[in-house]
């Protein structure tokens, strides 16, 4: 384990620099060759260290690199801690961003800047595998920076578009707020346990007082609010779509978006001592998960619903954390991964085939044109929307079920968003592949194509993936539990009451029912319409009016203030103050001045003068 675990950070970290440094005597072709084999390879050494990890006793294994910062009571190793978690997270990140790569170089071809971009790819994936590898809460603190920074320059990766280089700042501000979380949390934490490594952290929390565990937990749900794009800091990642579709299939599926919700689950012992700050994360999750589902119901951007549906989806993960459901949020991580990169990618083949055109109402009737991109999006539709047996049943219901077991109104609130999420990804669906050919209605240079085999071989293997991913967590289909696997890493399991056969049947028909019903109504409102005001409403359109809200009350008012600030205390009081100094200094230099006559004879009499004074008061003093 020692020589596999630092290859699968090693291989990411070799591509981008040999691009890096030798970027502009290697060709485009090459480039993508090589950035895409070293993120494969990542991905084979992390299935070695699964091999290796399951004969492995322990289940966990810290391997140390070498001493990183020593200062008195802090120490900070560069160390990685492979157990199950960290491995999981391992696989569905490189395994996604090995099928993200290959596809981007078909579709990235032809781009000025396609070097430079997959610079950034293997740096972002590099970054997140030290993320979630790292055995300490600062070297996660690297890679948690490491992925908002590569996200704000692929983002803004179109930097002359006003549009996208405005999406890059804000994706870059708003993570910075949440990074205030975190860092608080591991101010507190090492305050009262004087380390900051996860298993001196998890072997100290007896340390830390129940108020004092409140405040940590709060401050890392502020750290993952940021990272996973949940209320009140979700409006970032919409406005992210500027970016390159492979990009959001990317941060939405195998980085970023999911970091959040990993640091949760790691510091699970900690959520342990406070049940309080359990329920704010499962609230957060649930209204969040609510929200942007209803938001995804009013957008016409194919990628905006998309984006939508990802901060929903990671509201379900958070709100499974929020109950002590950790190996249903990581099950829901992982199958989500498979649908959402496949959901993401097959946009991309669709907004390529139309030149660039990301309006549904401008598309339409594509099904025919598109022989391979069509049954693939359907399987990812189907497996998002919780249709039996694709892996969405099975890990959304996972966690409806767990909810069920600690809070009925959260649950209900699931149930509903599962609905919202079944009509919004139909609507999309329908306004895509089915109905009149509205795209011709557009000047298009040629009619739709297929992709080429490059993009559509990632989505063939992302639909099987997403059909058949969860047997992962069906034991009595192959003997083996993705939960089971898991559990031994998390301090804390919230105990679940048993359930009967009855009543698991029953959750489970209320999840196809829903299913069902989503399907059914948004069929029946867009088979024959493209926009309608009443299923569309502003309200909606416009996020719920978020943005205008933070304008209102936070951009103004500093605005304002600044400006205040620039004109009145800059130029009247700073300013003002400066230049009076100056001039009665100025003044007194002048008023100087008027003693240096310079003449000889003054001088002389002022010098008797003085000497007779002064000799009249020391013989003064005397008497």
């Amino acid at each position: 384990m020692n020589h596999v675990a630092p290859l699968i950070l090693v291989f990411p970290l070799v591509g981008f620099l040999l691009v890096l440094l030798n970027g502009r005597s290697l060709s485009n072709r090459f480039v993508g060759a090589l950035a895409t084999g070293v993120v494969a390879l990542s991905f084979v050494a992390s299935v070695v260290a699964l091999v290796l990890l399951l004969h492995d006793r322990a289940r966990e294994v810290n391997v140390q690199l070498f001493t990183w910062i020593s200062v008195d009571t802090l120490h900070v190793p560069v160390a990685l801690l492979v157990d199950p978690l960290s491995v999981t997270m391992c696989l569905f990140v490189t395994g996604i961003s090995a099928l993200i790569h290959l596809y981007s170089t078909a579709y990235m071809k032809g781009e000025t800047d396609f070097r430079k971009f997959f610079l950034y790819l293997n740096l972002f994936v590099f970054s997140m595998l030290t993320l979630v590898l790292a055995n300490n809460l600062v070297l996660t603190f690297v890679g948690w920076e490491g992925v908002g920074v590569c996200s704000y320059w692929l983002v803004s990766f179109y930097f002359d578009r006003e549009a996208a280089a405005s999406a890059g700042k804000k994706a870059f501000i708003y993570n910075r707020v949440g990074d205030v979380g975190l860092l608080v949390a591991m101010f507190l934490i090492f305050t009262h346990t004087h380390t900051l490594t996860y298993q001196g952290i998890f072997s100290s929390t007896s340390l830390l007082s129940p108020t004092v565990a409140t405040l940590i937990v709060l401050a890392l749900l502020l750290a993952a609010t940021g990272k996973s794009a949940q209320i009140p800091l979700f409006n970032w990642l919409p406005d992210a779509m500027e970016g390159p579709t492979p990009v959001s299939a990317l941060i939405h599926a195998a980085t970023m978006v999911t970091a959040g919700v990993y640091l949760l689950v790691r510091m699970s012992p900690v959520l342990a001592l406070s049940s309080s700050g359990r329920m704010s994360i499962a609230v957060i999750g649930g209204v969040t998960a609510f929200v942007a589902a209803t938001i995804a119901c009013a957008q016409k951007d194919i990628k905006k619903v998309l984006a939508f549906s990802t901060v929903s989806q990671i509201g379900y993960m958070v709100l499974a954390v929020g109950v002590g459901a950790y190996g249903a949020a990581i099950f829901l991580m992982v199958s989500h991964a498979f649908f959402k990169a496949l959901l993401f990618l097959g946009s991309g083949s669709v907004i390529h085939s139309l030149g660039g055109e990301q309006d549904m109402r401008k598309m339409g009737g594509l099904a025919k044109w598109l022989p391979l991109t069509f049954p693939t999006f359907l399987i990812g539709w189907l497996t998002i929307s919780g249709v039996p047996p694709f892996a969405g049943f099975w890990s959304k219901g996972d966690v409806l079920t767990n909810v069920f077991a600690h809070d009925k109104v959260l649950w209900a609130l699931g149930v509903v968003t599962a609905i919202l999420t079944a009509y919004y990804m139909s609507r999309l669906f329908v306004l895509t592949f089915r109905g009149s050919e509205r795209f011709r209605e557009v000047t298009h240079q040629h009619d739709p194509h297929e992709s080429s085999l490059v993009m559509t071989i990632p989505l063939l293997v992302l639909a099987t993936l997403s059909v058949l991913g969860g047997l992962l967590d069906l034991p009595w289909a192959h003997g083996f539990s993705l939960t089971d696997f898991l559990d031994p890493t998390f301090g804390f399991v919230a105990a679940t009451p048993t359930q009967s056969t009855v009543l698991q049947t029953g959750l489970a028909i209320v999840d196809v029912a829903a299913a069902l019903v989503g399907l059914a109504a948004a069929f029946t409102i867009w088979r024959h319409r493209v926009e309608s005001p009443r299923f569309e409403p502003a309200f909606l359109e416009h996020v719920w009016y978020w943005d205008d809200a933070y304008d209102a009350v936070l951009a103004r008012p500093l605005e304002r203030a600044a400006r205040v600030s620039n004109d009145v205390v800059e130029d009247r009081v700073i300013d003002g103050a400066v230049e009076g100094l100056g001039g009665s200094m100025r003044r007194s230099g002048e008023g100087m001045r008027k003693l240096q006559s310079g003449m000889v004879r003054q001088y002389a009499v002022a010098m008797v003068l003085g000497v007779t004074i002064i000799v009249i008061y020391l013989v003064g003093r005397v008497r």
